[in-house]
């Protein structure tokens, strides 16, 4: 068995309408899915990607206003990030987030040992996310209908960071029981260190960065923040396997749960991040016409009976129009 690097990333939303305004209008990407938390109905779960949604590409969000704000610390995942390619779309979209605003720190590079070059910026709700050179290596399929030029896109889920006190656990249960590998490290802060792990196929889309901050006290997801992270499975055979291998070793695995659009299940690492690991398909095309994905609420078959009256508890989506903003000469 061997897991193919992420599968999607969730994270949390206090304003679902600006939420859809700024993941679909500035970054480019598609909704691709506009349906509930399958345990939680009155809130929305939307998931955003490439043209279909393809595995590595999601991005999803949870409206929960009433969750507080993010609380950043010990056992949260600290940085989203997402494959462009190449320094030129890097600089263009400095440009593209000066001229709608968004808040970023400029072009930057990891490390003289790793000269990998990002660019992190935060979302309305300060969410913090980096786009990275993925030096052309990823295959998230752009949608035709965004605003981004293609050669610009975001191709998908490139990594995450995840602030942890110890990493030694962690790091074994990434690597003897999940397969991933140690690759390099680098210095996010003078004096703290950023330990590199990458699965399967390796490189962008694969990879666990390990941010370790002993000092930190244990933080708590909300507002701006993110609540868990996928990685993926093929099928549904290897993911039962997995669920049978990790019930060995880690006490809190749960049964496999069906979402319609994938199976899944949850467990929490060492340092108290919420993991999954979800199948590839069926997918999201099961239920919607490709061309006419996220554009009317979408229930699973176990939900639709109660459509009415999840329906009426859902706060109206509403449409937003965001403008660049004239630059200076």
């Amino acid at each position: 068995m061997q897991l193919g690097g992420l599968h999607h990333l969730s994270a949390i939303t206090g304003n679902v309408s600006q939420n859809v305004a700024f993941y679909t209008q500035v970054l480019g990407l598609r909704l691709v899915k506009k349906t509930v938390n399958q345990d939680d109905v009155s809130a929305y779960h939307l998931f955003y990607g490439d043209e279909i949604g393809h595995p590595g590409t999601e991005l999803t969000f949870f409206d929960w206003p009433q969750s507080g704000p993010n609380r950043p610390g010990v056992g949260t995942i600290s940085a989203i990030m997402l494959g462009v390619t190449g320094r030129e779309a890097l600089e263009w979209w400095v440009k593209r987030f000066d001229q709608f605003q968004v808040k970023h720190d400029g072009i930057q590079v990891r490390s003289e040992s790793q000269p990998k070059s990002f660019l992190a910026f935060r979302d309305p709700e300060g969410q913090r996310l980096e786009l990275v050179d993925d030096e052309g290596r990823m295959g998230g399929k752009p949608w035709q209908k965004s605003p981004v030029p293609d050669e610009m896109g975001i191709h998908g889920l490139y990594g995450v960071r995840m602030l942890v006190r110890d990493s030694v656990p962690t790091a074994k249960l990434l690597t003897e029981t999940m397969g991933f590998r140690p690759t390099y490290s680098y210095q996010a802060e003078p004096g703290y260190t950023v330990e590199v792990f990458e699965v399967g196929p390796g490189g962008p889309g694969t990879e666990v960065h390990l941010d370790v901050r002993p000092d930190l006290r244990f933080g708590s997801p909300g507002i701006g923040g993110v609540h868990h992270v996928a990685f993926r499975t093929p099928d549904n055979e290897e993911h039962e396997q997995w669920r049978e291998k990790l019930a060995r070793v880690v006490r809190n695995v749960t049964p496999v749960i069906e979402r319609y659009y994938f199976h899944a299940i949850y467990f929490r690492e060492p340092n108290g991040v919420l993991f999954e690991i979800s199948t590839d398909g069926p997918g999201f095309t099961g239920d919607e016409d490709p061309e006419h994905l996220g554009e009317l609420l979408a229930l699973p078959p176990f939900l639709e009976p109660y459509r009415r009256e999840i329906e009426a508890n859902l706060k109206p989506i509403q449409p937003i129009v965001l403008e660049p903003v004239a630059q200076e000469k």
